[in-house]
């Protein structure tokens, strides 16, 4: 309850500050008639939209299982990284057809020190904002929370660019007034919107992967396999693991095998001492273990995981 009441927190925080943003960079974008400035205003409410549907994720996904939703909800915050990347790619195309209708139409940028303003607080805000989703979602392994940090972070590093640009027109303005340098603007606008394509793809990638029940990461893979091998004597063997996750939660699945002579009770025990040992490497693991007799007469599955000696299997058969 506490892990999933820091979550929804810093989403709301999220939710507040792009709410804010968008009315600042409407404001001062339609007041100096810079697209830029516009285009940043309706990437951050695309990143508000995604802010709600973290928030909603975050939330659904921290429910307990139900006779539905056996497996729990975990799954809802990879559909929210998911649909944030879409919507992330929407948004970038808008800002590019904005931007070729500005370049074909030119339009005199007024003020642009207060586009400069908006877009370094704007950065700031988004920077800070970003930081306190990154670590929250790692802390808590919330995908949603993790792709909402993502949209805050490449919002500031877009606002940066575009801030970069309307200083140059300031500059260049007062020195040589003559210099036409308003194509900057909607150049700086296509830029952003390229820097935001390759966030969504990144999303894209990272979200749906656990959607289609892709393995854990190798390095956890392998970390299993070897504590269960060497962890645990009675373990005569370690075979059949399968592993996938949905949101922030790992499910495992292995036979162990053990010695036939073993009593249920201590082979149960074994495999609960095995479970606890993982959840505390691995939080938010459903660990399934399914034990089996070793009567030594080796299957090549068995086989792959023995940590018997080959001198005593053969003695053992004997």
């Amino acid at each position: 309850m506490q892990l999933s009441n820091r979550k929804t927190r810093v989403a709301v925080l999220s939710v507040l500050s792009n709410s804010l943003l968008i009315v600042l960079k409407v404001v001062v974008g339609l007041l100096i008639g810079s697209v830029a400035v516009l285009s940043e205003a309706i990437h951050s409410a695309v990143d508000l939209v995604a802010a709600v549907i973290a928030l909603f994720a975050v939330h659904t996904s921290s429910q307990a299982k139900d006779d539905r939703h056996p497996y729990g909800h975990g799954k809802f915050e990879n559909i929210s990284g998911t649909i944030e990347a879409v919507l992330i790619f929407v948004a970038a195309a808008w800002i590019i057809y904005e931007a070729v209708h500005k370049l074909v139409r030119p339009q005199e940028i007024d003020m642009p020190l207060w586009g400069v303003g908006v877009m370094l607080v704007s950065a700031l805000v988004n920077i800070f904002v970003s930081k306190r989703l990154f670590k929250v979602g790692k802390e808590t392994d919330s995908v949603a929370l993790q792709a909402d940090a993502w949209h805050l972070r490449t919002d500031a590093y877009t606002s940066v660019g575009v801030m970069v640009g309307l200083l140059v027109i300031w500059t260049v303005g007062m020195v040589s007034p003559e210099t036409d340098l308003h194509w900057l603007d909607p150049v700086v606008a296509i830029v952003v919107a390229l820097m935001i394509m390759k966030a969504a793809w990144d999303l894209t990638r990272e979200s749906a992967r656990d959607l289609l029940d892709v393995s854990l990461p190798e390095e956890e893979v392998n970390w299993i396999a070897a504590f269960v091998i060497t962890g645990w004597p009675a373990v005569r063997s370690f075979h059949h693991l399968q592993t996938r996750k949905a949101g922030p939660h790992r499910f495992v699945d292995f036979h162990v095998v053990v010695d036939d002579d073993m009593s249920v009770r201590d082979a149960h025990d074994l495999g609960d001492e095995i479970v606890v040992a993982i959840k505390q490497r691995l939080p938010e693991s459903r660990v399934h273990i399914h034990i089996e007799p070793c009567d030594f007469d080796c299957k090549p599955s068995c086989e792959i995981g023995c940590s018997v000696e080959p001198e005593e299997r053969l003695r053992r058969r004997g």
